[in-house]
């Protein structure tokens, strides 16, 4: 989505008009080939009132505002296809790259009451992949050097666009025309309620910024509520829970078809070459009948209202809003150059009289909102801290009405006027993207029904002239509009105070962690639980979890996520999306996950359904349908995931350390992503799910964990009611037994080719004892110095000072028994070798002549100790943080002591915990990356031998 600001300039306006999604389509969008107005009508206007005019700026101007347009070319082929899907073409061979533009017929303004939010929903759903191929849609993009990839909704049209290799444009068409003409039958229930999820917070995201809800509250305030522009293009939270899968599907029927699209092609191809491309792709694909489009619905009067309203914002901003002419209009020229006159610039007449004479605003912008239907035009002021708005507004006020009265000299138009075409023609460099010559070109046929238009539309453009621009001044700068003030809330209001700023205070490091007590108990079924009651908001999470995870896949690697995976495809008495809508009906969540030692099932529920919730979750652990069609499905995305790791140089050498580390038949030798081998994934059935269902999840060998708005008399109830028919079975547990391993006696090095690759990817991985309570602050604290946050050695070393890497990180899986340590650094190619040796030498003089010093352990003391004021803010974080203590079988005390015990390490602690843990020399590297450019560098490193492993698997 596309989130920038508006600005007014004339560049912008031609080319980055895709609008702030959601809350407001960037401002001044798109230019129109009409005149931007009549001099006679103008001259009528003016002397209608003769001292107005005797003392206008703009009266003795008359064409003294114009400028010379820049010569524009911008040649294009266009052809409708017989499916009637519109194609243009433009060549420009300056580069061996090729731009597609995709503009859909299709915004929020199609929608209705009650379903708002479909346009923008349904872009989150296009890149989730097609039918053909569905897999992440960006995949095959980053791998073939696509930029200026993206997609954007705004109130008129949806689009999506790319720009490729020349050598990648079939791809890259094939994958367009795939979703246009091959997504219905690739939206799932699964996909839409990822997709909704992501969109919603989004929408709590854009909200929770300071100011983010202005763009709500004026578009409801200043267009009646039938309005398609009443509503944000995010829509409302209400109707994405209540987007059904059909609702979904038939908007794709409805406004995803070839009738009412425009595909754009620009580059280093010809018109027959692209043309050619356009039929095989997009030719076949039918059309049906598309609905009728609304093409204006402009308001024939003011909104004079006014609405005040505090937020967390750190100053208070005035909003005036005007409704305007629509796009098209013969004013919008004259509009939106008005807005350069009065905001945006340090010359502005709105900057220098509130921002630099008065200084009673901090900044001020303006900006004409052209859209299909209307237009707005905005100012907004932001305050100086301690400024009154009644003192702001009015002199806001009084300079509008001196500008309607005296107009602007022709010589500060004319500047604007020509420092904008100066923008334009640097924006236009660009064949694709935001502002790219295919923006240009979808953006003229959509609103104009010519591509030429905007660019034609320039000579209009300069022709506007002083008495134009205070025409519309006088005519639409009225003291009727609609007023929005957004002012801080209490705490943020600036006072005087008696506060030294001229140094920052120190930081209190006590943290003194008051949690809820634990409360233990057995269930009947003998299911051990424990509960920490949080009151604070009226919902329960759970976490059951049980011994099993990768460790107990065997002979099938990524078993365990599968099962996990699966258990989301029905349960009971409810199909998948049966399943899904019951959840949603009782607006309870619950998810399965899988780690190397332990699977989990998750739960939340609202207290007020938390009986019916705990049936569903009863349903899952005890009946799990496991559908066969569904495992075939999940099967399939599966291997299509595989693949995608493997394509990946971090996901390749994910799958191929483990078993070089603790060799292939170990249960922690599978791939680290829990994805497991394609041929073990192929081969497990129903069967396998429900054996291993049945052998681990059990009573005798899960823990519940409970947080949350329940006492114990009541949960306990609750809990032998629903799971008291699970019970364990008579066969005894079964046991996993995790063999140790040795370390290397030396350092090996394992290469994976990637012919090409214009970074090398590299992996080190060390076998470290299991974890232990005595010392784990001390391990923490020695590997968090060396390589574990962004301020560490290691990356202060490759990214930092030598700006190799874009980030050297290494983390400690937390498993049962031995732990892989796993150091990671994708590298610049040409500095693969060096980066190893400067590797090699941060851990060595950490464990020699540059131990942790004290500022290191101090830094990560304080910082440990101040986060844990945050740390179980949520009851998601108490839950995990009790289900991990009690994994680890340690006392409760033990997480509120946490603080004490880290701001009580010594140096000689850490010292002797890397002395103990690490042992670069004996690091098993893995590295992938171009061999022919790197692996003689890395023999030549004298590390250890060196072996070239084959990709596949």
């Amino acid at each position: 989505m596309d989130m920038r600001t508006a600005s007014g300039r004339l560049a912008l306006r031609l080319t980055l008009c895709a609008g702030l999604m959601g809350l407001l389509s960037v401002s001044g969008c798109d230019r129109h080939p009409s005149s931007s107005g009549d001099d006679e009508k103008v001259h009528k206007a003016l002397t209608a009132d003769k001292e107005a005019a005797a003392s206008s700026k703009a009266a003795a101007s008359g064409n003294e505002a114009f400028v010379q347009p820049p010569k524009i070319e911008l040649p294009f082929h266009k052809e409708v296809l017989k499916n009637g899907l519109t194609v243009i073409v433009h060549e420009d061979p300056k580069a061996p790259v090729v731009a597609i533009n995709i503009w859909y017929k299709v915004g929020s303004k199609d929608e209705t009451r009650g379903k708002t939010g479909f346009a923008h929903l349904f872009e989150h759903l296009m890149f989730n992949g097609s039918e053909n191929f569905p897999g992440e849609y960006f995949e095959p993009f980053q791998r073939s050097g696509a930029t200026d990839m993206n997609g954007t909704t705004n109130n008129d049209r949806t689009n999506y666009f790319e720009t490729v290799p020349k050598g990648a444009l079939d791809m890259a068409l094939w994958m367009e025309s795939d979703r246009m003409g091959h997504f219905k039958g690739a939206i799932s229930q699964e996909k839409l309620d990822e997709q909704r999820g992501v969109v919603k917070n989004e929408k709590r995201q854009g909200e929770n910024a300071p100011y983010g809800k202005a763009f709500d509250e004026i578009a409801t305030n200043t267009f009646p509520s039938d309005h398609p522009y009443s509503w944000t293009t995010i829509g409302s939270m209400e109707d994405l829970d209540q987007a059904s899968l059909e609702d979904v599907k038939q908007w794709f029927t409805d406004y995803y078809q070839p009738a009412n699209a425009i595909l754009v092609i620009a580059g280093d191809i010809t018109v027959a070459e692209a043309m050619e491309k356009a039929r095989k792709y997009f030719g076949s694909i039918p059309s049906t009948s598309v609905p009728p489009e609304l093409k204006n619905w402009e308001l024939p009067s003011q909104v004079n209202k006014r609405l005040e309203m505090t937020d967390q914002v750190p100053q208070t901003r005035i909003y005036y809003v005007w409704n305007v002419p629509a796009i098209g209009s013969k004013e919008e020229n004259a509009l939106d150059l008005m807005t350069s006159l009065l905001a945006n610039r340090k010359n502005s007449l709105l900057y220098r009289r509130l921002v630099r004479d008065e200084q009673v605003a901090t900044s001020v912008s303006a900006f004409y909102y052209g859209r299909q239907l209307a237009g707005q035009l905005f100012i907004m002021v932001d305050l100086k801290p301690g400024q009154s708005v009644e003192k702001v507004e009015k002199l806001l006020d009084e300079e509008l009405r001196e500008f309607a009265q005296s107009g602007v000299s022709a010589d500060e138009l004319r500047r604007i006027k020509q420092s904008e075409f100066a923008s334009l023609v640097k924006g236009l460099e660009k064949i694709g993207g935001f502002g790219g010559k295919t923006d240009i070109l979808a953006r003229s046929e959509f609103y104009y029904d010519d591509p030429g238009a905007l660019v034609n539309g320039l000579g209009k453009y300069a022709q506007v002239s002083a008495f134009d621009v205070q025409n519309v001044a006088q005519k639409w700068l009225k003291p009727q509009h609609f007023t929005l003030v957004i002012s801080p809330k209490d705490e943020y209001a600036v006072r005087e105070e008696d506060v030294d700023r001229s140094q920052l205070p120190a930081v209190d490091p006590t943290v003194e962690l008051e949690l809820p007590e634990q409360q233990a108990f057995t269930l009947k079924n003998g299911l051990k639980v424990v509960l920490a009651e949080r009151h604070d908001t009226p919902v329960v999470f759970m976490n059951l979890q049980y011994r099993s995870g990768a460790s107990a896949d065997g002979d099938k690697p990524g078993l365990a996520s599968v099962v996990a995976r699966m258990l989301s495809e029905g349960a009971g008495d409810y199909d998948s999306l049966a399943f899904s809508a019951r959840q949603e009906e009782l607006g309870a969540g619950i998810g399965a996950s899988s780690g190397l030692d332990y699977n989990s099932i998750s739960f939340s529920a609202l207290k007020t359904e938390l009986e019916p919730s705990l049936e569903l979750f009863r349903d899952v652990i005890t009946s799990p349908l496991f559908p066969e069609k569904d495992l075939v499905r999940v099967k399939s995305n599966w291997l299509d995931s595989i693949r995608q790791e493997e394509a990946q140089p971090q996901g390749l050498a994910m799958r191929k350390l483990p078993p070089l580390l603790f060799g292939e038949d170990h249960p922690y030798g599978a791939p680290l992503t829990g994805s497991g081998t394609p041929e073990a994934v192929e081969s497990i059935t129903r069967e396998d799910l429900i054996t291993f269902q049945n052998t681990w999840l059990r009573p005798d060998n899960a823990q519940l964990t409970v947080v949350g708005d329940v006492t114990k008399a009541e949960i306990e109830k609750l809990l032998n009611e629903t799971l008291g028919g699970w019970r364990t079975p008579k066969e005894p547990l079964a046991t996993l037994e995790i063999p140790s391993v040795e370390r290397p006696a030396k350092a090996r090095i394992f290469l994976l080719d990637r012919p090409g690759a214009q970074q090398s990817y590299i992996m080190a991985g060390l076998v470290m004892p299991p974890w232990r309570a005595e010392d784990a602050e001390a391990f923490s604290a020695m590997a968090s110095a060396i390589a574990g946050k962004f301020t560490s050695r290691l990356n202060m070393n490759l990214r930092e000072d030598k700006h190799w890497s874009y980030g050297a990180r290494a983390v400690s899986l937390d498993t049962e028994a031995q732990r892989p340590y796993i150091v990671f650094a994708p590298v610049q190619t040409d500095q693969t070798a060096p980066a190893m040796r400067e590797l090699l030498k941060e851990f060595r003089e950490y464990l020699g002549k540059r131990p942790i010093e004290e500022k290191e352990l101090k830094d990560y003391q304080d910082d440990e100790v101040l986060k844990q004021s945050a740390r179980f803010q949520t009851k998601g974080q108490l839950l995990s943080s009790i289900a991990w203590q009690l994994e680890k079988g340690l006392p409760p005390e033990y997480i509120a002591e946490y603080p004490q015990r880290v701001s009580a390490l010594s140096k000689a602690q850490v010292e002797a915990a890397a002395k103990e843990y690490l042992a670069p020399d004996q690091f098993t590297w893995v590295v992938v990356g171009d061999l022919d450019k790197i692996q003689k560098d890395i023999e030549a490193l004298g590390i250890g031998p060196v072996e070239v492993l084959p990709a596949s698997e």
